[in-house]
């Protein structure tokens, strides 16, 4: 008796909880091939992703929510081994991105949203790439990288990236729902389009494009039509992107004197399957990615697998 009230006060609590209004989040993003398997370091191989988001007071008739979002964000990249000795074992370059970006997610009601960011950067040692990577390793144990030495030269980063999202179908019972996503990248380390679905099938009803911790827009105020909801779903993601440019690979225009890049693969198939829930003032979730070849000359050749971890925490 004693375990059933406890059980039912745990329910009662989390349900108050979840009518509540939060109208500030922060997030903490970490990537990592080490999340998929333990003998893997290599290609994208670490990201690292900091953001605070917030309500903004200023919207139009057209638009449920408008939320802003700063974030600051590391990417890093190694050949098919961290530890490759010469540079001719380089199958592809070294090379970390550290910028900081300005992002501002327009939410309808007609059941879409359309993102715009800006990201300001820089490419090459002055993102500390290698010296991330030591701590990392050292964290874990393992040999130092060599090579950094032939990453891509400094250039900065410049990038406006957007993002379009439109549901498509759901089910009456609210529990599977379609939506048709599409993103574009201009700028000095990425320029792509990309196009595809994201599907959920969710344990609870899913919630609207316009609450959901699916797309980051679960934050409300006194303003909004909404309240914070119990959420747990699993998705998946399917993309595929054309890539004109990528300065990871094939060093910046801005700076021709990287000793070691690589031919793009231009088309590519982007893959993420995840699981996200809610507890309490967090959201949580594990993200399963796999891309193939964005390069060409790789020594593996059955693209890539790499984990996402996700952490969101609510703030009023």
């Amino acid at each position: 008796m004693k375990k059933k009230s406890t059980i039912l006060l745990l329910f009662i609590s989390i349900s108050i909880f979840s009518q509540k209004k939060f109208s500030k989040e922060i997030s903490f993003i970490t990537d990592n091939d080490l999340y998929t398997s333990t003998k893997f370091d290599r290609y994208y191989t670490n990201g690292m992703f900091f953001s605070y988001r917030y309500l903004s007071k200023k919207k139009n008739g057209n638009l449920e929510k408008k939320i802003l979002n700063w974030q600051i964000g590391h990417e890093m990249y190694t050949p098919y081994k961290a530890i490759v000795k010469t540079i001719h074992e380089h199958d592809r370059p070294f090379a970390s991105y550290l910028y900081g970006s300005f992002g501002i997610n327009r939410i309808y009601k007609n059941n879409s949203s359309f993102k715009t960011t800006l990201q300001v950067g820089v490419i090459g040692s002055n993102a500390f790439g290698k010296e991330l990577q030591d701590f990392i390793h050292d964290i874990y144990g393992f040999n130092k990288a060599i090579g950094w030495k032939y990453q891509v030269k400094n250039a900065i980063g410049i990038n406006f990236n957007t993002e379009y999202l439109k549901q498509l179908t759901k089910d009456n019972t609210d529990h599977f729902d379609l939506s048709w996503i599409s993103e574009g990248k201009l700028g000095t380390i990425y320029t792509n389009v990309s196009t595809g679905f994201y599907g959920r099938i969710g344990f609870k009803s899913l919630q609207k494009i316009a609450n959901s911790i699916a797309f980051n827009t679960n934050i409300n105020n006194e303003k909004t039509n909404y309240v914070r909801e119990v959420e747990s779903f699993i998705y998946i993601k399917p993309m595929l992107r054309y890539a004109f440019y990528d300065a990871t690979l094939q060093g910046s225009f801005q700076n021709k004197n990287s000793e070691v890049t690589n031919e793009l693969v231009p088309l590519v198939f982007d893959l993420e399957v995840g699981l996200k829930f809610t507890v309490n003032r967090f959201n949580l979730g594990y993200v399963f990615n796999y891309n193939t070849n964005k390069s060409k000359n790789l020594r593996y050749t059955n693209g890539q697998k790499y984990g996402s971890i996700v952490v969101n925490y609510l703030l009023r």
